[in-house]
């Protein structure tokens, strides 16, 4: 990973800052960094150029001679784009030319950007921009100071810092070829433009986290930024869960009572039977068969009674 010197305005070294390798240590694109230039130029354009037709001049609309026997040529309307001080035709009329480009590919071409300033040794890297007074010549010093003018005129310089800082903001708005932006607003058209690019240790670290090719994917996210994890609500089917166990609960003594009906029973000791209790079994059945023998006498006894009133 690259490491940079931290200077303060003095021009002395405080120590030293490592660069993300994913953000200061790509390869150069040309292709992708004229692409994204193109994109920000067309999005800049107002687009409000506009010519008149034929129908916007003024002018009358009569037919300034008949048709035929003068001579001269045949004319309609003095708007029309034949003669002077007529319309124009297929002139520029208002547009839009802004479109829009992959936000990857934005990022990619300041990550581009950037590790080519830091190969060509055009990024400095600043502690802290604590200017007590906002006079441009303090300013103008400083820059002379850190070895950011030549001859005496200021060379193309882009400061990145925080926005707050209102004595830099108001001490260099009057110099030439110096402008000053944040790490949010920071775009691919400035840095090409601008020779040299200062930033400050603060905006080093937002730019490690903005411009991480990690960050587009979403595995890693801002440190700063910390979503409330959301509460969870009990669901509708725990809440019917206790019915259920007292269901169970009460169901589980009625089948410990089958069981217990459905258990073996006990086999009873077999006692020798005396002949006399033998006799008696005997007769038990036999006083079966003779109920049931009486009952078909008692069916056929209509039957017979029938065949004798036939017979009669």
């Amino acid at each position: 990973m690259p490491t940079v010197k931290v200077r303060n305005l003095k021009n002395k070294e405080v120590g030293e800052v490592t660069l993300s390798d994913a953000v200061f240590g790509v390869e150069l694109n040309e292709a992708l960094i004229h692409s994204a230039v193109m994109n920000y130029q067309a999005n800049g354009r107002s687009g409000n150029s506009a010519t008149k037709t034929r129908g916007n001049v003024s002018g009358s609309g009569r037919k300034l001679w008949k048709q035929k026997g003068t001579g001269r040529a045949r004319i309609a309307s003095l708007r029309s784009p034949l003669w002077k001080g007529g319309g124009n035709v297929h002139g520029p009329q208002p547009r839009d030319w802004s479109y829009q480009m992959p936000k990857k590919m934005r990022r990619g071409a300041l990550r581009s950007a950037l590790s080519e300033r830091l190969r060509e040794g055009n990024l400095i890297v600043i502690d802290e921009f604590g200017i007590k007074n906002p006079k441009t010549k303090e300013f103008l010093s400083t820059l002379g100071t850190l070895g950011l003018t030549q001859k005496g005129l200021t060379t193309k310089t882009l400061i990145v810092d925080s926005l707050d800082n209102a004595n830099l903001i108001l001490s260099a708005r009057n110099v030439q070829k110096t402008k000053i932006t944040n790490s949010f607003g920071l775009n691919i058209y400035d840095i090409v433009y601008h020779e040299k690019l200062v930033l400050s240790k603060a905006a080093v670290e937002e730019l490690n986290n903005l411009l991480d090719p990690k960050r587009e994917t979403g595995i890693v996210e801002p440190a700063s930024v910390e979503e409330p994890k959301p509460e969870e609500k009990p669901k509708a089917k725990r809440a019917a869960k206790p019915k259920a166990d007292k269901a169970e609960k009460d169901a589980a003594p009625v089948k410990a009572k089958g069981k217990a009906k459905a258990a073996p029973v006990e086999e009873e000791p077999v006692t020798e039977t005396t002949p006399v209790e033998e006799t008696a079994a005997e007769a038990a059945p036999a006083e079966e068969s003779v109920v049931t023998d009486e009952a078909p006498a008692e069916e056929t006894a209509p039957a017979a009674s029938e065949e004798a009133a036939k017979d009669e």
